[in-house]
């Protein structure tokens, strides 16, 4: 299945998470880096841990660690040792070598979704993912503006300054090569639904296949924009039906435009992706 909305939920929050199981999101990130103090970190585990262990059938659950290498990854490793994971979320990845290295120490093949673009040095390592072990891939304009001392990733509109527009790409580009999902960053101002319909929208528009959420007030915007609308599918029945009836066409003509094998191809993924939802 591919998942539309992927809902973070602080792991030192047992009562949100407890609630999150129910509110339509196709996948949970339980989240034991930036939104859990230091502090509260150990208290975040053993939630999380319970949540995993007693969870009935729902969203799938994943849980977003911290980096690799740090003294905190190490514990959260240690408290998932036989948990029943779907997948692990990586920030700070830099290419093959960070999700290999996570691989390694986790106790169990759980598939990663690294969080891909969030210092300097990753933006370069995006080619370099070849679809091993990964549940996706997704990008962020959080971490990597304060890396490099930028004031802002966005301009006064709330569209995106050209660096990001340049890594929310190449992201983008990064896992289709790798041939898994691309999952589009959050939309950070949850009370602005209309706002964050539009950018989901576009997102999908441009070749993202979901899109992770901060509230869950984004989670039924996001789902809608994300799952493709029954005209959608007829236009793609069509489309298939037509070249289906004149095989060896290189182009035909359908409703006075053009259409030819890049339009079957997207045609026959936007059916195979319906089917296997």
């Amino acid at each position: 299945m591919t998942w539309r909305s992927l809902l973070f939920v602080p792991g030192d929050r047992p009562e949100r998470m407890e609630k999150a199981l129910g509110l339509g999101a196709d996948a949970l990130i339980l989240d034991l880096e930036d939104s859990v103090a230091p502090a509260a970190k150990p208290a975040a585990r053993d939630a999380v841990r319970r949540l995993i262990e007693r969870a009935p059938g729902g969203p799938a659950l994943l849980v977003r660690v911290n980096p690799v290498a740090t003294e905190a990854f190490a514990a959260d490793v240690a408290a998932l040792a036989g948990a029943p994971l779907i997948g692990v979320v990586l920030p700070k990845a830099e290419g093959r070598a960070t999700v290999a290295a996570l691989r390694e120490a986790l106790p169990g093949d759980y598939p990663v979704l690294p969080i891909a673009t969030e210092t300097p040095r990753a933006v370069f390592a995006l080619g370099d993912y070849d679809g091993a072990g990964l549940a996706g891939l997704t990008w962020g304009a959080e971490d990597l503006p304060a890396a490099i001392g930028a004031s802002s990733s966005r301009e006064a509109d709330g569209g995106y300054t050209d660096p990001y527009r340049v890594v929310r790409a190449l992201a983008l580009f990064a896992a289709h090569a790798a041939g898994v999902p691309a999952i589009e960053t959050v939309y950070p101002d949850f009370r602005d639904l209309d706002g964050l319909g539009a950018y989901a929208a576009r997102g999908r528009r441009d070749g993202f296949t979901g899109m992770m959420a901060i509230h869950p007030a984004q989670v039924a915007v996001i789902n809608a924009a994300f799952t493709p609308s029954e005209a959608e599918l007829a236009a793609a029945r069509r489309v298939v039906a037509l070249f289906e009836t004149n095989p060896g066409a290189g182009a035909l003509q359908l409703d006075g435009r053009m259409v030819d094998a890049p339009h079957l191809a997207a045609a026959r993924r936007l059916l195979a992706a319906a089917r296997a939802d």
